[in-house]
């Protein structure tokens, strides 16, 4: 059923609100994904606060025109059966979404991606950026970090105090 030219203003303006708001931007080729397929990674994106969306090519690039920051872009790679995926929290989760969701279906493909600052990322750099660790990930690692030296001291010193009280235990057998 063909969209009506209300029903596409309503898209252009809604997906131009999503790449303003999207921190990362992600297009990616979906061809040859089955629907079964589809419905897990939109679930898997749901659950990381992403946003995908199938539409018309034209309709992205007129989004894309309508705002300032992606005005000068280049849009050529925008062809075929596109996905994109949006986040406004995490740079980096709609690259990992699909990078996660490509494992198990190959037939996913990296085009590119648009940044926050209106920078048009090739294939190889969203790969790139989808094999870095989240940020949840990134402050755990922090914090296990800042937490060694410490956990290190306070296994010493109770290492001190256990040699102590087995020499206090042993001397009391002693007595006995």
């Amino acid at each position: 059923m063909a969209l009506t030219k209300a029903k596409k203003q309503e898209i252009v303006q809604e997906l131009s609100e999503l790449l303003a708001s999207s921190k990362l931007t992600v297009v990616a080729k979906y061809k040859g994904t089955t629907v079964k397929a589809m419905q897990s990674l939109r679930k898997d994106a749901k659950a990381g606060q992403t946003v995908l969306k199938v539409v018309k090519n034209r309709l992205v690039k007129q989004a894309v025109s309508q705002n300032d920051t992606f005005k000068s872009l280049d849009l050529a790679p925008l062809t075929g059966m596109l996905l994109y995926a949006f986040n406004s929290a995490d740079e980096v989760a709609p690259a990992q979404v699909l990078h996660n969701f490509a494992k198990k279906e190959p037939q996913i493909e990296f085009v590119g991606a648009f940044t926050a600052d209106g920078q048009f990322m090739g294939a190889d750099d969203v790969k790139a950026l989808a094999s870095l660790p989240s940020k949840d990930q990134l402050r755990g690692m922090l914090v296990g970090t800042l937490a060694a030296p410490l956990s290190g001291f306070v296994a010493v010193m109770n290492g001190n105090i256990r040699g102590v009280l087995n020499v206090f235990s042993a001397r009391a057998e002693a007595i006995k």
